[in-house]
């Protein structure tokens, strides 16, 4: 039961902040819109996959609850282990849903856009070697994240997380980098909240991550899911998505 009052709360919480990435990409598209400016367009792209990984996360706290409260459900496996899961397509979504697999997806295509900003805003163009590399890892991740499962086994879920929180680190630590240097570089203040909304954008998004993957880790040792790590990890989503706005966006207008 403690475990369910857990899985209601998350699924709250994570409505809340889906609530707020809507109203915030409806913002972001707007100015798009108005201004056609192409890094609007990436980094609408970015949080409209962030946010379908939130989605996902929620409906997975969703499948849950309904399992638990509706009797006789065609999808009682996903509360009760006990219970043999039927060998169907059906099955084989949910269950990925479940542990958030399908949630990593958006987010390897979310951080691909994140890389595209990176050489937009930052360089001068791709550089080859660097562009295969974070194409080979994102396409290693999104089939790792898809296929390497078991649900029996959880530290596969760990290695999921961690080479998630690795592709975004190879983008995000750069972009970070360039962007807070960018910030102490220039004079104009324009431009100086602009890069300083880009290093908040990148920080937070790494600290997404980085605690989840600790929040998996603590439950791979005592069992206990939704810790402080979990809250920390889609806080962190907010500030990001907030800092983009109203530091890189909202002055534009």
């Amino acid at each position: 039961m403690e475990e369910i009052d857990a899985t209601t709360i998350g699924m709250f919480f994570e409505t809340f902040i889906i609530i707020v990435m809507i109203t915030l990409l409806i913002l972001i598209y707007k100015r798009y819109k108005e201004k056609k400016h192409e890094l609007t367009m990436y980094l609408f792209l970015i949080f409209l996959n962030f946010m379908f990984a939130i989605v996902f996360s929620w409906l997975s706290k969703v499948l849950v609850v309904y399992a638990t409260i509706v009797d006789n459900t065609s999808i009682e496996y996903a509360y009760d282990r006990t219970v043999p899961i039927p060998n169907t397509l059906a099955s084989w979504f949910i269950l990925r849903i479940l542990d958030f697999r399908i949630s990593f997806l958006f987010v390897v295509v979310s951080t691909y856009f994140s890389y595209i900003l990176k050489v937009k805003v930052f360089e001068k163009g791709y550089r080859q070697i660097e562009r295969i590399l974070v194409i080979a890892f994102g396409i290693f991740t999104f089939f790792f994240s898809l296929i390497v499962y078991d649900r029996d086994v959880a530290i596969l879920d760990v290695f999921a997380f961690l080479f998630v929180l690795i592709y975004v680190s190879a983008v995000y630590i750069p972009f970070l980098i360039k962007a807070f240097s960018f910030y102490r570089k220039v004079e104009e203040t324009k431009f100086q909240t602009a890069f300083l909304a880009l290093s908040i954008m990148s920080l937070s998004i790494l600290l997404v991550f980085l605690n989840l993957l600790f929040d998996r880790l603590v439950i791979l040792i005592t069992g206990v899911g939704f810790t402080i790590f979990y809250f920390l990890s889609w806080t962190c989503g907010i500030i990001a998505i907030l800092g983009a706005y109203f530091g890189y966006i909202r002055p534009k207008s």
